[in-house]
């Protein structure tokens, strides 16, 4: 509407500007000089009107941007003016910066609202560019850090040159954990990185959470799983070897006195061979106990070489072929892509893999149609993983929690330090061990390589 208006104005004064010329050209022709000079005056008049005119409206409109820009939503521009088109256009830009002001006001109150959840959150929060130059740090970062203000990432040094390092170095989406010894207390920090673009700025977003707490948890609850096996089997073992000593000392001792050997039977003799021979079978047992924790504490560290998937599956294939009963349990493997490649101790992995492989076919045993598949593959994030799959009875909920415990077991034969020992050599490849399970429908056991 204010166009319009701004648009029949202009013609007007256009048409007055031409019609002044023709007079002032009908003038020159008659030489009416009176006539020709006010023809000029009133055709400079009305071209510098035009000019302020059109002048105007672009003096507001410029007006308008540079508060705009300014962020200055205070310029009000006059909606009681004579010139309707000038009132409308007013109004329309009164509406307009009406309208910003409030995106404005929404957008600060949105933004006070995150950087007081970034103040407040437990989680130590920094965000740093290519150059190491802190943009953001919450309060929370600075207080784990024990420093304040942070303006750059080699402010870090003076905390500690292995925690700047670590900054200095770290790549996108990389995960790792730091001890950071103050004046106060020790603390765990898990940090991990996160890479971002900002202004077409390349940023990285750093999170910091102190898991002292949580790791003291897990140990002491690992601990009393420990323990809580440890004795078990060692009371297993104990007990027999006590009971059967004591009969064996009450054969010669009668009321505190030794028995003289001319009083022993020979059911007493036998009886004592027995029961040193089971003293004995109990002590070996005991003996294998103590190697197989001996071996859990000292897995080797992995020498590791590129391994190809697919072949690493087929030895496996080989190996376990063995074991299959001719018609009663499927086992199959696949790799995808065949291409996969693995940097891994080979010898270390066909363990673990042969060990989860023979758990998974003891499963099955009594499963009709039992299937057992080894998997290698890549996830959508590119982490590698072997699985072993199987549809056996599954895992129990309240068993599933025991597994990794150190000599736990459910099975009648068998040490229970399988699944700790694969966990070990998975934590020395930089990876990891997970295990689901669907009772009556599958487990999965799954290898996640670094």
């Amino acid at each position: 509407m204010a166009s319009r208006h701004f648009y029949i104005q202009l013609i007007v004064r256009v048409i007055l500007i031409t019609l002044t010329a023709l007079a002032l050209a009908f003038a020159i022709s008659k030489t009416w000089y009176f006539t020709l000079a006010f023809s000029v005056i009133f055709l400079v008049s009305q071209v510098y009107a035009l000019i302020i005119f059109i002048n105007r409206t672009n003096r507001k409109i410029a007006y308008f941007f540079d508060a705009i820009r300014n962020e200055d939503f205070t310029l009000r521009f006059p909606e009681r003016v004579a010139i309707k088109s000038f009132k409308e256009l007013n109004q329309s830009l009164n509406r307009v910066n009406g309208l910003i002001q409030e995106v404005h006001l929404q957008l600060q109150i949105r933004e006070q609202y995150y950087q007081e959840i970034l103040k407040q959150a437990s989680i130590g929060i920094m965000t740093y560019n290519e150059k190491g130059h802190i943009l953001f740090s919450n309060p929370t970062m600075e207080k784990l850090l024990d420093y304040s203000p942070l303006n750059h990432i080699k402010q870090l040094a003076q905390v500690d040159e292995n925690l700047f390092k670590i900054f200095e170095t770290f790549e996108p989406f990389e995960r790792k954990q730091f001890q950071l010894t103050n004046e106060r207390e020790q603390i765990h920090l898990a940090i991990k990185s996160t890479p971002f673009t900002l202004d077409g700025k390349s940023l990285l977003l750093v999170v910091i959470q102190d898991i002292h707490k949580e790791l003291d948890e897990k140990e002491t609850e690992s601990w009393v799983r420990l323990i809580r096996v440890l004795t078990h089997e060692i009371m297993n073992t104990i007990t027999p070897i006590a009971s059967i000593s004591d009969s064996i000392i009450k054969y010669y001792r009668n009321n505190g006195k030794i028995t003289p050997m001319e009083e022993l039977e020979e059911h007493q003799i036998k009886n004592t061979l027995k029961g040193l021979e089971v003293i004995k079978e109990q002590g070996g047992n005991l003996m294998d106990f103590v190697q197989s924790y001996r071996s859990l504490l000292h897995v080797p560290e992995p020498n590791r070489t590129i391994v190809q998937g697919k072949a690493l599956l087929g030895k496996i294939d080989v190996l376990m072929s063995a074991r299959l009963h001719e018609g009663e349990t499927d086992f199959q493997v696949l790799c995808d892509p065949e291409d996969l490649e693995l940097f891994i101790d080979e010898k270390q992995i066909v363990q673990v893999l042969i060990n989860l492989g023979k758990n998974a076919l003891q499963s099955v045993g009594d499963t009709k149609n039992g299937k057992v598949q080894m998997v290698a593959g890549m996830d959508r994030n590119g982490k590698k993983y072997i699985e072993v799959r199987d549809n056996g009875p599954g895992i129990q909920p309240e068993v599933l929690e025991e597994i990794f415990v150190p000599f736990f077991t459910t099975k009648s034969e068998g040490t229970g330090i399988g699944l700790s020992l694969s966990k070990r050599v998975m934590q020395l490849h930089g990876g990891g061990i997970q295990v689901h399970s669907v009772p009556d429908q599958e487990t999965v056991f799954r290898l996640t390589f670094a």
